[in-house]
């Protein structure tokens, strides 16, 4: 999907349409009501804080402006950009939309997420007439119809060259590419658009002289063996030549699921302990009706912390039976958080569910075992018995 967050807050106000946008910013930039009626759109250049854009539009995108740069830094390159809160129930509804549009045309889908799908057109009536070409623009439309948002399609041999040729003609994009297409079209792009390729990857094929898919296509195997090891080594070799094995997968269970949060400035474990005994009681609210709508259970409740000097811990603790339980997932994850010595300034708190079973199998426990609980949350204005540090540190 095209700048998928950003195009859904474009179907609710379609007066900023053409305009710089950025998604990620917290309940306060929700827009304001005017005595006239008309909305006052928080400004990019007003923000403080350390938040991080979600994803902008392609205006925005103009300006330098991208996912996963701090909101800081991107309001010097575009301060007059709107800046909207995220709102992941409306883009997840509309992610539903999407691929259950999809598929009714074409339904051996994998789902990577909440906008992109893998879709194998293998065997499907008219694909080998035109390559697959009718197909897809069947598939835009259908898109279009059911959301009123545009996806870009890359059509080619396998799920790696499709995942980089998706992201040629953004946006309302459909690059059809052959094996022999990739000099042209994929040996130009830098090494890192390779989905595997990260950070540290990229700057060690860097200091080889590697930095487009090209020069590592070109680069002598045995050598991105002995450097890179026999599996990672190999694998790179692959895909710089566009080679990729893997079946497009209908069916995966999630190995966890979790929520956390950063925080705009940090929180210390003692002055600002209400605010974050409410925020941990949120997470663990939100991962079990996560779990209660996906229809899983787990055992293995963690806590992830990230401390002022960026430094991060990891706690967890596995149960003597799964559940969905808020209560019972911050009974648990509050245990974890004692193992912990809060003397720092937090900046980031997450909770994390694993040891994950589908609830009807969990339910159908053996004699003496005990049944997974159904997720409960709070009564709004309710209390929290279980406060974030039972023992204060100093």
């Amino acid at each position: 999907m095209d700048a998928f967050y950003a195009s859904v807050e474009l179907l609710r106000y379609t007066e900023l349409r053409g305009c710089p946008l950025v998604i990620g910013g917290g309940r306060r930039h929700q827009p304001q009501v005017r005595p006239d009626g008309s909305l006052r759109f928080a400004r990019l250049g007003d923000y403080a804080g350390r938040g991080v854009i979600t994803t902008a539009t392609y205006e925005a995108r103009a300006f330098g402006v991208g996912s996963g740069m701090g909101l800081m830094r991107a309001a010097a390159l575009c301060p007059h950009a709107v800046l909207l809160p995220t709102d992941f129930d409306e883009y997840r509804r509309y992610s539903r939309l999407f691929k259950a549009a999809v598929a009714t045309i074409a339904p051996v889908i994998e789902d990577r997420g909440i906008d992109e799908i893998y879709v194998d057109l293998t065997g499907m009536v008219g694909v080998d007439a035109d390559g697959g070409r009718a197909i897809a623009l069947r598939i835009k439309q259908a898109v279009r119809e059911a959301t009123g948002l545009t996806c870009s399609i890359g059509l080619t041999p396998n799920k790696l060259l499709s995942k980089l040729a998706s992201e040629l003609d953004k946006p309302d994009g459909l690059t059809i590419l052959g094996a022999a297409d990739i000099p042209a079209r994929i040996w130009p792009l830098p090494a890192s658009r390779i989905n595997g390729i990260g950070p540290k990857a990229s700057a060690r094929l860097a200091a080889l002289g590697i930095r487009t898919i090209g020069e590592l296509a070109a680069a002598d195997r045995l050598e991105l063996i002995a450097r890179f090891g026999p599996s990672y080594g190999v694998w790179l070799h692959e895909a710089a030549h566009g080679r990729d094995q893997r079946p497009v997968v209908t069916a995966s269970a999630p190995k966890s699921i979790s929520r956390e949060t950063t925080f705009e400035r940090d929180l210390h474990p003692l002055r600002d302990r209400a605010q974050l005994s409410e925020i941990f009681t949120r997470l663990c609210e939100r991962v079990a009706q996560d779990l209660e709508r996906k229809g899983y259970v787990g055992r293995t409740i963690g806590i992830k912390l990230r401390f002022e000097d960026f430094s991060t811990v990891t706690r967890d603790r596995t149960l003597p039976a799964h559940t969905a339980d808020a209560r019972e997932i911050r009974r648990a994850a509050t245990e974890c958080l004692k193992r912990v010595a809060l003397t720092r300034r937090l900046r980031l708190l997450g909770v994390r569910v694993g040891s994950l079973e589908r609830r009807e199998r969990a339910c159908a426990t053996p004699s003496g075992g005990r049944a997974a609980a159904p997720a409960q949350v709070r009564e709004p204005g309710s209390t929290d018995p279980l406060p974030l540090f039972d023992q204060p540190r100093q």
